[in-house]
């Protein structure tokens, strides 16, 4: 939060001018003058005037642009709406939104402690160096700063720099300009910064993390269909045998298996769909025979086919070309799942190096797990990097490096089965693509809160910048706007008070009713 710092201390909504130097108290609102950091500040604005001059003269330009920029987009917006010319835009619903901070690198944040502590410091950071700004320009002219004053509103920090308002009036409009200007022009540059650091992390954590090798687990919901199988620490190798790199590689691969998985389903053939009607996704395993004639078949119960106990239901396929089913129960069994995951596998859907000849023995046969519509069977392996002692994780753990092609040998590790739905797969767990180089506690976690809290700064900062363009009373807007209509000599000067306060009243109206559209379409 920031607030207009200038001429007409009456009209203020908080308590923000004062002739003493004293804090303020209240049920909603707090602060904290500061006056330490007045010298130093000024000195520095002194020693390097003439740099910070064309820095900020440059900050003047880029303001300006952004208020006509979002003054123009926000007509268009309210236009849309009233005149019906059009649908609104994906792009000017997404600035509507990230005007007023329901951005998704924000808003897009779930409700809980850790989630609001980066969003308040990332805003008293963007907030921070938005005053830092308006300080350092006023101080490379000459002028000395009040103080300045850290407050909570709310819930929320912010800051401001409080100038002696007499002096502010009768200085050069050029300069009023470059003052106004900078909160604004030094939020477009911490937003390019912050992205310049994400851009350049995986090269500054390099020395301890490893980036983009296996995406690491950070957090499993209690919710989510893999609890019990993975914790945070763990290391995503594998999904049906196709290595996973990036987060971004989790839901794409589980989105194209999706894709793939529906081209078999029945509910996609013209023929009638009934109950026990299997299909399979062309993914098999080399059982053999024997195991097929010993095991549990399926049976009938409600009108579909089921197994007893733990064991799963498979059908046999042509080991190069998917088979078609019909409903009977010929060619179905009822085998165990975690052992056929560790036989050879066969069939065309797997991504391997021996598509053209057939894996399996003559003594095998080909059998895929049966499916029903909505469903996948996923074979995920994992390592767990950090375990100290592979032996306590028992059998279930011992992972071969033959079950996949084109991997390396886990040392520690486990593989298991997914069957249920794809989507709630792809957001069953929170990943990072930083992996340490050497284990030590919570270490996993560092580059992904990092990460957050620079997406956090950079789109509050954002914001925050697009916030202060608009011509908008009690913000950096009011000011630019007020020396940029004061500088028409070609109006009297009744008439560019009157432009003023009418533009002003228009910015201030069109920025409650973007603000009210966008929060009623969260809501809806």
């Amino acid at each position: 939060m920031e607030g207009r710092r200038g001429k007409r201390r009456r009209h203020t909504l908080l308590p923000l001018r004062s002739s003493r130097l004293s804090n303020t108290i209240s049920c909603y609102y707090c602060d904290f003058k500061i006056s330490a950091f007045n010298q130093p500040l000024f000195h520095f604005g002194q020693r390097y005037s003439g740099w910070l001059r064309k820095w900020f003269s440059a900050g003047v330009g880029f303001s300006l642009a952004a208020l006509v920029g979002v003054t123009v987009i926000g007509v268009c917006e309210v236009a849309g709406v009233f005149f019906g010319y059009g649908q609104t835009t994906e792009f000017s619903s997404q600035w509507s939104a990230l005007v007023f901070g329901f951005s998704p690198g924000v808003s897009g944040l779930g409700i809980s402690f850790s989630n609001f502590l980066y969003i308040f410091v990332s805003t008293l950071i963007a907030v921070s160096v938005h005053e830092l700004g308006h300080a350092v320009a006023a101080a490379s002219e000459g002028i000395q700063m009040e103080y300045i004053s850290v407050f909570l509103a709310v819930l929320f920090p912010g800051a401001l720099v409080a100038f002696n308002s007499e002096v502010m009036q009768v200085m050069n409009k050029s300069i009023s300009l470059r003052v106004y200007c900078a909160g604004i022009w030094h939020n477009a540059v911490c937003c390019a910064i912050s992205a310049l650091i994400l851009f350049l992390l995986p090269l500054m954590l390099f020395p301890l993390y490893s980036h983009a090798e296996n995406p690491v687990v950070l957090d499993v919901s209690n919710l989510s269909p893999l609890y019990g199988y993975l914790s945070p620490g763990d290391v995503i190798v594998s999904l049906d045998g196709m290595r996973i790199h990036r987060e971004r590689e989790w839901t794409d691969v589980i989105a194209a298996m999706d894709e793939h998985l529906k081209q078999y389903s029945p509910l996609n053939s013209s023929a009638d769909y009934k109950p026990m009607s299997v299909y399979s996704s062309g993914k098999g395993y080399c059982v053999p025979r024997h195991l097929t004639l010993q095991d549990e078949k399926v049976y009938m119960s409600n009108a579909t086919s089921a197994c007893p106990g733990e064991l799963t239901e498979f059908v046999e396929i042509g080991c190069l070309e998917p088979t078609d089913f019909d409903n009977s129960l010929e060619g179905r069994t009822c085998l165990s799942g975690m052992d056929v995951v560790k036989l050879p596998k066969c069939g065309k859907a797997w991504v391997t190096d021996n598509s053209s000849s057939c894996p399996c023995r003559p003594e095998d046969v080909c059998m895929s797990p049966a499916q029903f519509p909505g469903q996948a069977w996923i074979e995920i392996i994992y390592s767990k990097p950090y375990l100290t002692n592979c032996s306590q994780e028992g059998e279930k753990h011992a992972v071969l490096a033959s079950h996949i092609n084109n991997l390396a040998s886990i040392s520690c590790g486990g593989t298991f089965v997914y069957v249920g739905d794809m989507v709630a797969l792809a957001q069953s767990v929170q990943l990072t693509e930083y992996l340490p180089r050497w284990p030590f506690k919570f270490g996993f976690r560092f580059p992904a809160c990092l990460e957050k809290l620079l997406v956090c700064t950079f789109y509050t900062s954002l914001a925050l910048a697009l916030l202060n363009s608009l011509p908008v009373y009690f913000l950096d807007g009011e000011a630019i706007l007020e020396v940029v209509i004061s500088n028409l000599a070609v109006f009297h000067p009744r008439k560019r008070s009157m432009l003023l306060h009418l533009s002003l009243l228009g910015g201030t109206a069109m920025c409650t009713f973007v603000f009210l559209k966008v929060v009623i379409s969260i809501l809806s």
